[in-house]
């Protein structure tokens, strides 16, 4: 078994490395891309919460959870979605689909828990044609920065758990442009690509407090310091002869030395309060605050036309299941979840600051009642939301974005009884 899961997690590692178009935005253009959401489809479907931890599921956000697991938990997950991409006088689709985790986390003795896995941190996938200049360049980037991530948390008491994220980011980013002007045989082609590797860590805490009528108060927090990733740069200059299909058929290439270089990758502070009763209901907020201005000094060289300032994000979302241990009826037992969240990305572009919102919706499916997997459940989540604006000339993108998740349990390293 365990060699079944750690083969997945390679081969989900060598995927991630070589097909990393998670995205179809302009707005990645900008910087190292688009974040893409650290946790699981019941967390997104709850607003981003990661507030929440329990015996039985892992919160890839917070590593204080794997001090309170008693199972062994394994998640994965993917999403489909569909981007409607509009000016004030025209309108395009896009739609794709990617895997956004994957990890198992495992109790390995009383209060003690660990758990290892892989996500995609940031996504790059972008088409532009440049329609102010005059030459009209075309402009592409594809690829994403991922996480692998090691994991442990001890429990001190049944109000306070730690945790510590050990994380080694990989990835790459290449842009491509093209300028073919009217009138010349010839055009070029200009291809930059960044590899991208380093080591982060992320702190977490999470405190939980029981009171009369099995009322709780949960309290977490998570901190991840601002440290400086190693890029290898790369350039490639081209001179080509485009095709009637708009095919670039390469006529002559020569690589260009770049220097190496690091940039900053930013901190992440996160504060969180819900009350609730256990498998019954459960209401909380959030805040985050990132230190992405200091994406501001890690790229002005590109003079891509968009600046940095310090992102915020506030989350809102909670959950209800109507009876958890019911055996008549199915539904009773699923959890219904809903959450909303508005986002400061960070990101200015012709001095607009771009932001971001969405409204979620989801589902836990029970997936049985066998002793052997009484909660294992398949996680359902729809999401609606909003990033960008028509002012200024920009690009509003309007999303629809469908989640499934499988969260399975099992007992490990039991002792088996003979008699």
């Amino acid at each position: 078994m365990i060699k079944r899961l750690l083969a997945i997690v390679l081969l989900f590692i060598v995927f991630k490395a070589e097909a990393q178009e998670n995205v179809s935005s302009p707005y990645s253009y900008y910087g190292i891309g688009l974040t893409n959401f650290k946790g699981t489809v019941s967390n997104r479907s709850m607003g981003g919460l990661s507030i929440l931890t329990d015996s039985i599921h892992v919160n890839l956000q917070n590593p204080a959870s794997y001090g309170r697991l008693k199972l062994t938990n394994f998640v994965v997950g993917g999403s489909h979605e569909r981007v409607t991409l509009k000016t004030d006088d025209a309108s395009d689709n896009a739609k794709i689909s990617s895997l956004d985790y994957l990890a198992l986390a495992m109790p390995l003795g009383k209060g003690f828990g660990v758990g290892f896995g892989v996500i995609p941190y940031t996504s790059v996938g972008y088409r532009i044609l440049d329609l102010n200049n005059t030459d009209g360049a075309r402009l592409s980037g594809r690829g994403g920065m991922n996480k692998v991530f090691f994991s442990a948390g001890y429990e001190f008491s049944q109000a306070l758990s730690i945790g510590l994220d050990a994380q080694y980011n990989f990835g790459n980013f290449q842009n491509r442009r093209t300028i073919v002007e009217q009138g010349l045989q010839y055009g070029t082609r200009d291809i930059n690509r960044s590899d991208i590797k380093g080591f982060n860590f992320n702190i977490g805490a999470n405190y939980q407090k029981t009171f009369e009528n099995n009322l709780q108060l949960h309290v977490s927090g998570t901190y991840s310091p601002e440290v400086d990733l190693n890029s290898d740069n790369f350039r490639e200059v081209s001179t080509i002869l485009l095709g009637s299909d708009g095919s670039e058929n390469v006529v002559d290439s020569r690589e260009i030395n770049v220097d190496n270089s690091t940039f900053t990758n930013p901190s992440k502070l996160s504060l969180g309060a819900g009350i609730g009763k256990q498998n019954k209901w459960f209401i909380g907020a959030e805040y985050v605050a990132l230190g992405t201005s200091s994406y501001q000094r890690s790229f002005d060289f590109r003079n891509d036309g968009g600046e940095f300032e310090d992102a915020t994000q506030v989350k809102l979302g909670g959950y209800f299941i109507p009876k958890y241990d019911s055996f008549t009826n199915y539904f009773d037992r699923v959890v219904y979840r809903a959450g909303f969240r508005y986002e400061g990305t960070g990101l200015i572009v012709q001095n607009e600051s771009i932001k971001e919102f969405g409204m979620s919706f989801g589902l836990g499916l029970p997936m049985g009642l066998r002793s052997t997997d009484p909660f294992s459940n398949i996680n359902l989540g729809i999401e609606l939301g909003r990033r960008g604006t028509t002012d200024q000339g920009l690009i509003q993108e309007n999303f629809l974005r469908l989640s499934i998740g499988l969260s399975l349990n099992d007992k490990w390293f039991t002792k088996r009884k003979f008699y």
